[in-house]
């Protein structure tokens, strides 16, 4: 049988870093395609309202969003406004945004389409009313409401 010999110390070999570019843009990939941009600009500050039972939206593309509180900035007016998309709206506009958020989806997507209400906690619900009817009257029956959950 042969014998091992050592024969003094034996230096550690460099590492190999000829696949490290690939890693990193695999990595750079990966996160330009999952991630998500927001695409409004925020006009109104909304402190949404704690709820005991909440769930999450499966589906977040085929989710259409009204936002209801006061201006973020002052300069904007006073009193509770309502944004959709990228600016101030009334509620008799609510019609015409449902139709073009419609329009704008696939055909099969259009029956499962949600509204989500994102309204400030201090809200007076006559206008949540109102804009209720007005998603009745447009048809848009799928209404999620908002809500951060309740901390035990």
């Amino acid at each position: 049988m042969g014998r091992f010999h050592r024969n003094g110390k034996r230096e550690m070999p460099e590492m190999n870093t000829a696949s490290m570019p690939d890693i990193v843009f695999s990595i750079l990939f990966f996160f330009m395609v999952t991630t998500t941009m927001r695409s409004e600009v925020p006009l109104v500050r909304v402190k949404v309202p704690t709820a005991s039972e909440a769930q999450k939206l499966e589906k977040k593309s085929l989710v259409t969003y009204i936002n209801i509180g006061p201006p973020a900035d002052a300069r904007l007016g006073s009193g509770t406004q309502m944004q959709l998309n990228d600016r101030f709206a009334h509620v008799s506009e609510i019609q015409d945004y449902i139709a073009r958020e419609k329009a704008s989806m696939n055909e099969m997507d259009q029956p499962l389409m949600t509204v989500s209400i994102k309204a400030d906690e201090d809200t007076r619900m006559q206008y949540i009313t109102d804009v209720k009817q007005a998603l009745r009257q447009a048809y848009a029956l799928n209404i999620n409401y908002s809500a951060r959950k309740k901390e035990n």
